[in-house]
This record gives structure tokens, sequence and C-alpha cells, in this order.
């Protein structure tokens, strides 16, 4: 036998044996730990279906249904034109996920998770999204290996440089702008923007962070870089919230052209996962460019665990920038270095309060 055998090797053949699961399940010290996992295995196997009764729920409208009152098996069957014992099928598996509970024998409700759905902005959306993603999954082995011509690269468009189609613009724009609200949120509690005069938000859509800044903090001039289709609706956005006298949008693009100058403060939100290494490279250098000495630029995005991998981010927005071929999640250390070769100093990274929403990093100019 070779020496250099991993020491892990010996306890993973052991685990692999049928016989000693077999012992482990019926010994009393163990047979709790093997049951334990042998339910986590099984819950990773039917996470899809999980996946698929989230998806259902949304598609069928009947978390608004349950949020009115509520309702009966029959009622929803015939709502949702679903044949009532498939619908059985459907709120048991619900109420098993602890997203619905039996308020009575026939009645079923949302619990406080379920309620939770609706109130989070942007996640019904993101949900019902979700099928461009599954369907670019169908084959893992083929999306792995790069042979899968995914449909969530032609969803998000922008990522290639090339123009979009007015529908897929707003759906999008929509889309971000409704998920925005929570990275707003965590982003400004966990980083002061109090010393900035002026903030500009590159990439910033139809400027649903940038409202955020405003609101924040009234005194501050804005910004907003973003491609000419979004400007019309951020440009109704900051009047409807009387911004607009201290809001200046700059249409273009910092794949084709320089990040404009002006601000001391610059904010890329969730702006660098959706792009390849050399476009992260050579945006920074261009916002290194355009600040001024002392300005700040701020980084808010879903980040990876890097060497200790999170659930949310290594598993999820892993994959679905993968699938959005030129995307990325890089952990806070990697953006910390593309900082520091564009010349920033000073970078600090952030604790994460949800790291499936997002996490900060800032870098000054010196």
């Amino acid at each position: 036998m070779s020496t250099d055998t991993p020491r892990g090797s010996w306890g993973n053949r052991l685990m692999a044996s049928r016989r000693f699961q077999v012992w482990a399940a019926q010994f009393p010290l163990t047979r709790r730990l093997v049951r334990k996992e042998g339910e986590a295995m099984f819950d990773l196997l039917a996470g899809f279906c999980h996946s698929q009764v989230l998806m259902a729920l949304v598609q069928l409208d009947i978390l608004p249904i349950l949020a009115a009152r509520p309702e009966t098996v029959q009622g929803l069957a015939a709502q949702t034109q679903v044949p009532e014992d498939r619908m059985e099928v459907l709120l048991r598996a619900a109420i098993a996920l602890k997203l619905l509970k039996r308020k009575s024998r026939n009645r079923v409700a949302l619990t406080r998770s379920g309620a939770a759905l609706i109130g989070v902005p942007g996640l019904t959306q993101m949900i019902a999204h979700h099928d461009v993603l599954y369907s670019d999954l169908a084959d893992p082995a083929a999306f792995f290996r790069g042979e899968v011509d995914t449909k969530l690269a032609r969803f998000w468009p922008y990522v290639f440089g090339g123009d979009m189609d007015p529908e897929i613009s707003a759906t999008y724009s929509d889309l971000m702008a409704q998920s925005q609200v929570l990275v707003a949120e965590d982003t400004l509690r966990a980083v002061s923007l109090k010393d900035a005069g002026h903030v500009m938000d590159i990439g910033g859509g139809t400027g649903a962070f940038l409202e955020a800044v405003g609101r924040a903090y009234p005194s501050v001039q804005l910004s907003l870089f973003d491609l000419p289709q979004v400007a019309p609706e951020a440009q109704q956005r900051f009047a409807q919230a009387g911004m607009e006298a201290r809001t200046t949008i700059h249409p273009g693009s910092f794949k084709t052209g320089p990040v404009p100058e002006g601000a001391d403060t610059l904010t890329l939100i969730r702006v660098l996962y959706d792009h390849a290494d050399a476009t992260v490279t050579d945006l920074l250098r261009k916002c290194f460019a355009a600040l001024p000495s002392g300005g700040q630029l701020l980084i808010s995005e879903p980040m990876s665990g890097g060497a200790t991998p999170i659930r949310s981010t290594d598993v999820y927005f892993s994959i679905y920038t993968l699938a959005m071929q030129t995307g990325k999640t890089r952990s806070a250390q990697q953006i910390q270095g593309f900082c520091e070769a564009a010349g920033f100093e000073d970078v600090r990274i952030f604790p994460a309060r949800r790291p499936f929403v997002t996490q900060c990093v800032t870098a000054r100019k010196s």
C-alpha cells in the first residue's frame, strides 16, 4: 500500500462500506447521527422538488390568495384550475416545507415564512424567473463542461454590450429594481456615506440604490451612469422622488467608454459579478482614473466564501453567474486583489449581515 494515502481515505472507505452503514444504523451511539446524515442527503436529492413546489405556489398565485384569507383545497383548486387531488399534493408539500399550515381540517393558511415570501421585495419575481436557470441546468454535466448555450445569457444581454430589446430591458430593469431594495438596506447599514459629497452609481439601472442613498443622505449630490435604454425610467424615478434637481443621468457604457468624472464616491452595486475578470480589471482602472485624490469606491454584491465556501453564494450565485457566461462570483479577498491592482489603497472588507443578499468592500484612492 502506498505510504502517501490521504489521511481521510481510510475513514471515507469505512463510511462507504454498506456493512458498516448497517451496523452504524443499529448501534445506539451512532444511529441518531446516521439518521441525521441520511435525512440531509435525501434533502439534497429532493431539493429540486422543493424549489418546484415554491415555483408552483408563485406561478399559481396561491400566496397572495392565502394572504387575503385562509382557503379550502376546493377553493384553491377552483381559482387555479388545478384538479383537487393534485392541489392536495401541492398543499401537503408546501405544508411539509413550512410555507403553509393547516388552519382547520380542510383549510390552509400562510405560515410566517410563507407570508415573508410576499413581503421580500423582488423575491416572487426572482422565483418566477428561475425557470430560465432551471432550463439551463437540465443537463448539469453538459452545463459544467460549458456545452450549454444558456438562456440566462440572453436574459441579461447587457453583459455582452449589445443592443437590448426594449421589452427585455424593461423586464430585467424591473427585476433588478425590485431586488435592489434589500441590497440597499444592507449596504447602507454596513457602510457610512456621511462624508460623501457626490455619489455616482455605476451600472445603477433605473436608480433604485441611488434613490436609497438620496433618502439616507438628503444633502448629497447624485449621479447615475448606465446604458441609454434605462435612462428614461431612472429620470422618472428621481422626478417622482423629488430628487431631480440634485441628480444627473449619464447615459453610456463603461465597457466602451470612460467612467464620468466629478464624484468623490463611486458605487458598484451588483456589477462586478456580472462580468469576466478582464472587464472587471478594466472597469476598476476606469473608476480609479475618475476619482479625485481621497475618493472612495464602494462595491456591494453577493460574494463567495473563498477558502470557506458559503451555501448561499458558492452554490446559488456562483452557478447563476456561470450560467450568464460572463459572470463570476468572487470572494471579498479576490475583489480586494483587483482593487489593489487598479491602484486603490486602504481596502476594507465588511462582515456580511446576510451573505445571500450582499457583502461590501470599500477602497480609496490616495
